[in-house]
């Protein structure tokens, strides 16, 4: 099946699209909830199992739930990478309830991004050979990946290309770029006594705090993209004490793997500018960047393949937010993110995806599987750079 043909083929199978989607988001699954995490991964698993006949090895670590399924005897190639977390607490579906109303889908977790799933599921249930695809949906991936990080880079590693069905950017675009996040945590210490009676004999980590936020303020380079924001912020316990001790965390986001490591050098670096006051510095690099050459050459098969389903070229853009692609193109796997759901409003109360939007993107995903299983090697990432669609400036 090729070409428009395959473009009916997943519109005929929207009913069954939308009721699957309807029973995932139907099972609230918040990250730091490991129960509901756990029981939302029997839904997907059953969804998963009912549209492509066998069963995915559950791989639980630390508490949370993880699903692969790896489909037929070939070796491995493709990776579809999804998660089944989301951002949203128990009980959010009484507030926002699954619905479809004027070609829209609202409820938890539809964008961001159950509908990812249930396309990779179609896709891959419609692909005369499935055999070389691996299916991995993650149950940690809103919170950085802490137990699943290892097991997406292991999969990954095995396999020629990398896609992962996190939501599309603005309009559809497919995302060609991810920052790389690191995360810090700069605490102090510094010694308590009593504001009134005696204040110069304390040492004040709030003082000593503000000393450390202006020093890291001064980072960031929006000429290259680079931002680092101090966030989170505490310090004291008590309105009539010099504090003793507070800490701030520092997110971090950068294009490049030399200015991650340029931002790092200088955290480290930091020094206590009050006498007595004492620094420590945690955290680091969290996510390495997907950069363009990572991508170029898949979204170059990308924007071949949906001339030949009849689709509109796709747009490439980078953007600020991380995701598991992030983990896949650090080990070296040419990577394509954002091919999932077309809508918006992730973690918003306006979470929509486009209906009329499930077939074209799933038989998009389908195509380009079918072409990196059968076709020939991806191509020089320069040579596709050079040759692809067109690719847009940095989103958020």
């Amino acid at each position: 099946m090729a070409g428009p043909g395959l473009v009916a083929h997943m519109t005929e199978a929207l009913p069954r699209m939308l009721a699957d989607l309807e029973t995932l988001v139907s099972c609230e699954s918040p990250s730091a909830d490991l129960d509901a995490v756990a029981a939302s991964a029997d839904v997907v698993a059953e969804v998963g199992t009912a549209r492509l006949g066998v069963r995915p090895e559950r791989i639980v670590i630390e508490g949370r739930t993880h699903l692969r399924w790896r489909l037929g005897d070939a070796p491995r190639r493709v990776l579809l990478l999804g998660h089944h977390d989301t951002v949203w607490p128990i009980g959010s579906l009484l507030s926002h309830p699954f619905s479809i109303v004027d070609g829209l889908i609202r409820g938890p977790g539809c964008f961001d991004m159950k509908a990812g799933l249930v396309m990779a599921f179609h896709a891959a249930a419609a692909l005369p050979d499935p055999s070389g695809v691996t299916i991995l949906v993650t149950g940690d991936e809103e919170m950085g990946s802490p137990t699943s990080r290892r097991l997406v880079e292991e999969e990954a590693s095995g396999c020629a290309a990398a896609l992962v069905l996190e939501a599309s950017a603005d309009g559809g675009a497919l995302k060609t770029g991810r920052k790389g996040v690191s995360l810090y945590e700069v605490a102090v210490r510094g010694r308590a006594a009593h504001a009134g009676l005696e204040p110069e004999r304390g040492v004040n980590a709030t003082v000593e705090l503000a000393h450390q936020v202006l020093a890291v303020s001064a980072l960031p380079d929006p000429g290259r993209g680079t931002t680092v924001t101090p966030t989170l912020l505490t310090s004291g316990n008590t309105t009539n004490t010099v504090p003793d001790a507070g800490r701030f965390a520092v997110d971090v986001r950068v294009r490049d793997v030399a200015e991650q490591s340029r931002v790092d050098r200088a955290m480290r670096a930091l020094r206590a500018v009050l006498p007595g006051s004492r620094l420590e510095i945690g955290g680091g690099p969290n996510r390495p960047p997907l950069e363009r050459d990572a991508s170029a050459a898949l979204f170059a098969r990308a924007v071949a393949v949906a001339g030949r389903l009849g689709m509109p070229e796709p747009v490439g853009v980078a953007v600020g937010g991380a995701s598991d692609g992030n983990l896949t193109a650090g080990v070296g796997t040419p990577t394509l993110d954002g091919l999932g759901a077309v809508g918006g409003g992730a973690h918003a109360d306006d979470e929509h995806v486009f209906v009329a939007e499930l077939p074209r993107r799933s038989a998009l995903l389908a195509a380009l599987t079918a072409d990196l299983l059968a076709g020939p090697p991806l191509t020089d990432a320069r040579q596709a750079t050079e040759s692809s669609g067109p690719l847009q400036a940095d989103r958020p």
